[in-house]
């Protein structure tokens, strides 16, 4: 865990190139999610005990504030004004838009979501996918079956004794290592890797900040660990990148590594402070994990709330 270590930019394009050779292959273009087999689906299923469910999205957020100038909307459509008629049949309507890669709101990045030198994951020209209409490869509808498998929660600030980590702070590949050895698990291929930084507890504490400039994160390097264990799906209660930016000339440096070069999607802004607490209490840190993205054909994204199943 540290604040400092910037990438050059000589560095960060080697280390670019060392994640994208270990990239699984596969002719789906579904990226990391082919590491995800029925047998792990089936195994992941057995992690299932109680029952017991728990949400991993934070509540829509409607209000403008520091860390979100474009909330989303929500607004009633009928009855008109909100005052139903007192006699006969009437449905109440609403309307819901939402900037789906904002700093607040829980939401899934797809493999289209990076433009790198031009390119997609894959090396595919962004400009023969992309149009005003949407994506025509590598979009959200690649998950439209939903992702489903063994979800995985490190808990980066209980292995250092704290509620969060300040913002800026970098989680690195030995913080990952150091929560899998304290939790009693190990990170393996397929696994739906989801590391607590404590971004929404500090927010619901101290209230919204400027996450654009300052925010906790993992380091780029901490991707290598990703790639060694065959990680599936990445999430975090952050934006998954630090800022400020560990890279030097890039501001995204871990959207760039796991979406682009590795062919992961990423889960950015999730909420943990319910699951964290039942995962200490019960000493068990991996469940059934079910993601289940919205049917945008030709979204970069998509809002979403991802279950634990314990």
């Amino acid at each position: 865990m540290g604040t400092s270590d910037e990438l050059s930019k000589a560095d960060f394009r080697s280390l670019y190139r060392h994640l994208r050779g270990m990239a699984p292959g596969g002719a789906t273009r579904r990226g990391a999610l082919d590491t995800i087999t029925e047998e792990q689906v089936l195994a992941a299923v057995r992690e299932v005990r109680s029952g017991r469910t728990v949400s991993l999205a934070a509540p829509v957020n409607t209000r403008t504030g520091l860390d979100d100038a474009d909330p989303a909307e929500h607004r009633l459509t009928a009855p008109a004004d909100g005052e139903p008629d007192p006699i006969g049949l009437e449905f109440a309507r609403d309307r819901f838009a939402m900037n789906v890669h904002g700093d607040v709101n829980s939401h899934l990045d797809a493999l289209c979501h990076v433009i790198y030198d031009g390119t997609l994951h894959g090396g595919i020209p962004a400009a023969d996918v992309l149009s005003p209409n949407g994506a025509s490869d590598l979009s959200v509808d690649l998950a439209r079956d939903g992702i489903v498998g063994r979800g995985v929660l490190l808990d980066i600030p209980r292995v250092h004794g704290v509620s969060w980590l300040e913002p800026g702070t970098h989680v690195t590949a030995e913080d990952l290592v150091g929560a899998e050895a304290r939790q009693g698990l190990r990170v393996g291929r397929g696994d739906i890797l989801l590391v607590r930084v404590g971004h929404r507890r500090r927010r619901e504490e101290l209230g919204p900040w400027d996450t654009a400039g300052a925010r906790a994160g993992l380091h780029p390097t901490a991707m290598e660990f990703l790639a060694e264990r065959e990680v599936a799906v990445l999430g975090s209660d952050g934006n998954n990148d630090t800022a400020p930016s560990a890279a030097e000339g890039v501001a995204f440096p871990v959207h760039v590594l796991a979406i682009h070069a590795m062919g992961l999607h990423l889960l950015d802004y999730l909420r943990f402070e319910d699951l964290a607490p039942i995962c200490a209490r019960e000493g068990r840190w991996s469940f059934l994990c079910v993601i289940a993205p919205l049917r945008l054909s030709a979204a970069t994204g998509s809002p979403v709330n991802p279950l634990a199943i314990l």
